[in-house]
């Protein structure tokens, strides 16, 4: 059955297929970043071209399925089927599964030098927690599910509509979201904080101050395998591919064991290498604080000899209002002397700024104007002040599966893909 479609070189095909080889199709399209009727189009012509027919495919349950297809290629097809006593359901799941056999899955591309993603901000209460954990989940989402996520150019809109009070969250138009694959990345979130935030956001125990913990492993007294601290996040969820080296309280004491620790810039660094070849992205969430721990993450971010710039570095949150705006000030002449001290390339990734509401009037509205205008760094994401994220953390639940369509989620993918 075909009727005329808006293109005049393409008609409308409607016909069935299987729940399943459907979803898959659409998954694997994404993937290769390839419109779902190019690749029934491309599977049909392989299809016909074939000298016998492939395995018959179980198309049980099939249901209605319609695409565009050139002009004459559906009448080929079926004359194609008939010649070859398949049903036009049966030959055209052939077609499609031809398709996928032909364009597999892309494997997931592991980086040479483990991604570092410094979050960070001296002002407490921005939400460092909160874009940690919403980034790295974005970086461990299943590369064989499509995931709604905010395109790049909606935040280009949200931040030109930052001017309307009136707003919730800038550009919130369903329409600028798009389906994609996750990016499938083994992640690692450290929770840097002697707080525990993000330890117990995610629902994990604190470390007990009579164990092992990441202090004692910067301060040069480890007392066991760091790796036998980390916990795995909801791991059927993430595959595995989200786990966490939980906070201890001992943390408060860092600044302090640091200060008799030899070249303490780099303990955070010699205490974490060992477990980069198990992860790809690397997410530390840091403490309010300016003091030498602030100095050890930013030397974990630094460039690497061999690193593209912008892969690995610093990441501040902020907030909309006048105080985050003295804060940065603050932690980025911190990073800058610390650079210029050491010799050390250290990059920032980009502004995010968290918890906005146009509602909120002239000073959120203007201080978003403000942090657009830095331009460098610039802005790379907007996360809105919503309710989800704060049911997430009563629930201690990673906020992309406990509300994995809810705007905040599509902005932290959106985010995670800014700074990939």
């Amino acid at each position: 059955m075909t009727s005329p479609a808006t293109s005049s070189d393409r008609e409308k095909v409607v016909s069935k297929l299987p729940g399943w080889l459907r979803q898959t199709l659409k998954v694997r399209a994404a993937q290769h970043r390839v419109e779902i009727q190019v690749a029934v189009e491309q599977g049909i012509e392989a299809w016909t071209r074939l000298a016998s027919n492939p395995p018959a495919i179980d198309t049980s349950g099939a249901d209605s399925f319609s695409t565009f297809l050139p002009q004459g290629q559906w009448d080929t097809f079926r004359a194609t089927a008939a010649d070859r006593g398949v049903s036009l359901i049966q030959g055209l799941a052939q077609s499609v599964q031809l398709w996928l056999d032909t364009n597999p899955a892309p494997h997931i591309e592991r980086p040479a030098i483990t991604q570092r993603i410094v979050v960070c901000n001296q002002k407490g209460g921005v939400g460092k927690t909160a874009i940690t954990a919403g980034v790295g989940e974005a970086f461990a989402e299943d590369s064989d599910t499509l995931y709604p996520v905010r395109v790049a150019k909606q935040l280009t809109k949200a931040l030109r509509a930052s001017g309307n009070a009136g707003d919730d969250v800038p550009g919130d138009d369903p329409l600028d979201v798009e389906n994609l694959p996750g990016l499938g990345l083994r992640v690692l979130l450290v929770d840097f904080d002697p707080q525990c935030h993000l330890t117990n956001q995610l629902g994990a125990t604190p470390l007990p101050m009579n164990g092992d913990s990441l202090t004692n492993h910067m301060a040069g007294d480890p007392k066991g395998d760091l790796r036998d601290l980390i916990v795995s996040i909801e791991k059927e969820s993430f595959d595995g591919r989200l786990d966490l080296l939980p906070a201890c309280t001992d943390a408060f004491l860092l600044d302090v064991r640091l200060s008799a620790v030899r070249a303490r810039e780099a303990a955070l660094e010699r205490a974490l290498a060992p477990l980069e070849d198990d992860y790809d992205v690397i997410l530390i969430d840091c403490p309010p604080s300016l003091g030498l721990s602030m100095d050890a993450a930013a030397y974990y971010g630094r460039r690497r000899d061999g690193e593209r710039p912008g892969r690995s570095g610093v990441l501040i949150v902020v907030q909309a209002e006048d105080s985050s705006a003295d804060a940065y000030g603050l932690l980025t002449a911190q990073i800058d002397d610390l650079g210029n001290d050491l010799a050390l390339d250290i990059d920032y990734l980009g502004i995010a700024v968290n918890l906005y509401d146009g509602r909120r009037g002239y000073i959120a509205t203007s201080s978003l104007q403000g942090w657009v205008d830095i331009k460098d760094p610039r802005v790379v994401g907007l996360i809105g002040d919503l309710k989800e994220q704060k049911e997430a953390v009563r629930m201690k639940r990673p906020l992309l599966t406990y509300a994995p369509k809810s705007q905040q989620a599509v902005g932290m993918r959106a985010l995670a893909r800014e700074i990939a």
